[in-house]
């Protein structure tokens, strides 16, 4: 049996990561536009980037413009490969099951 991911697995973290994968690997998304495109509260959202941080499989880069704090986000080459692993994975796991 395939095993997924358990990092990105969780429901929010695969939202998080699909949307970033979303983005050119040069590109990185305002942490309040991830949130509005998620629909995720700020504390929930900071929670999962979090692991996902842990994890390797994002960047989270906090800067300033002009004198206001701003957190960009990015997927990292480690977990744009990890989501398409997790993808890859997901698709053999619907295909096995589609077999039976």
């Amino acid at each position: 049996m395939v095993e997924l991911d358990p990092v990105i697995h969780a429901a929010a973290r695969l939202r998080i990561t699909a949307a970033l994968a979303t983005l050119e690997a040069t590109e990185s998304i305002a942490f309040p536009r991830l949130q509005e495109l998620l629909d995720m509260t700020a504390g929930n959202l900071s929670t999962h980037l979090r692991k996902l941080e842990d994890a390797g499989y994002v960047v989270v880069e906090k800067t300033h413009k002009g004198r206001t704090p701003v957190t960009y986000v990015a997927l990292s080459t480690q977990g744009r490969r990890a989501f398409e692993d997790y993808t890859e994975a997901l698709r053999a796991v619907l295909g096995a099951e589609g077999l039976s």
